[in-house]
């Protein structure tokens, strides 16, 4: 009968997965293993804290619903989500830097007409987004598919609202790239936001004394065929949470100065009732393959 002690029970749950026939299986829970004895013995981890940790990850897993995912969420405030995301794309080449996908991707969007107003039943200070798809040579793509969504003027997104499944979508579409490789649109300028904090993952950001907030900023998948799919987003120049996004997803080239303007008319020729806000960015792809992802546990269409 084996005695095992704190060293030599590692070496015997490693030895355990031998005869895993996926070696890539094999290799990622032989490394979890790893790290998770290692944390143990290197925190002389206590049972109270251990009951905690399968407590908090038990409602971490309640928390979960057809239109919320606090895994993923806690994958982001952990800085996971942006880890997987930088050892997935070490070499951009000029093309767009990527960024996380966030909790509230619903998978593929209607397609939109260009200039739609996508929160035209929102109230809140419009603005207009024009943009370009082109690949690293600056040679504009065509008919490429881009869905985007943002929260509201409050900071909650539509598949927050109890009524989602009724109402349906707000602030999100799909527009397709012209021959030019541009698309345009009109919005609500976006504002920063907490995270959900009645969950797990908001009880360890307040514990721990972080802010909840994200900075203002819409959401882009580029999914164009022969070219690795864009995940990422536009920040709005100069919101205060920059320097301190809770899911640490910033980048310098992904801020857009979003100017005020007060013209009488928009871009696409149409009139402004108001002083409008006008953002301008341009996507470009990097060769590749790939399919554009899908919410985590949920089927396309649903929420995430």
């Amino acid at each position: 009968m084996p005695q095992f002690d704190d060293a030599e029970l590692t070496a015997a749950v490693i030895r355990s997965f031998g005869e895993t026939p996926d070696p890539r299986v094999k290799f990622l829970l032989e490394e979890l293993v790893k790290s998770l004895h290692d944390y143990v013995r290197k925190t002389d981890l206590t049972f109270d804290e251990w009951g905690y940790a399968i407590d908090f990850l038990t409602r971490a897993g309640q928390k979960c619903t057809s239109t919320r995912q606090e895994f993923i969420l806690l994958s982001d405030v952990l800085g996971v989500s942006m880890l997987v995301d930088a050892v997935n794309h070490r070499q951009r080449d000029g093309a767009t830097e990527t960024t996380v996908l966030g909790p509230f991707y619903v998978g593929e969007h209607k397609p939109t007409p260009h200039g739609t107003d996508i929160s035209a039943e929102l109230p809140g200070e419009r603005m207009f987004v024009q943009s370009r798809v082109t690949d690293l040579d600056g040679k504009p793509l065509a008919g490429v598919p881009v869905d985007v969504w943002h929260a509201d003027g409050d900071g909650y997104y539509d598949s927050q609202r109890p009524d989602y499944e009724t109402s349906g979508p707000s602030s999100r579409a799909r527009f397709v790239t012209d021959a030019d490789g541009k698309f345009f649109f009109r919005t609500i300028l976006p504002c920063s936001y907490p995270i959900p904090t009645d969950g797990p993952a908001g009880e360890m950001i307040l514990q721990t004394r972080r802010h909840p907030m994200r900075p203002a900023h819409v959401h882009f998948l580029v999914n164009a065929k022969g070219y690795e799919p864009l995940i990422t987003h536009v920040f709005m120049d100069g919101d205060k949470y920059l320097d301190s996004d809770v899911v640490f997803g910033v980048k310098d080239n992904l801020i857009s100065k979003v100017e005020r303007r007060t013209d009488a008319t928009m871009p696409d020729g149409k009139p402004a009732k108001a002083p409008w806000h006008l953002m301008t960015y341009e996507f470009h792809m990097k060769p590749g393959a790939g399919v554009a992802p899908q919410p985590l546990g949920v089927k396309p269409g649903e929420a995430a």
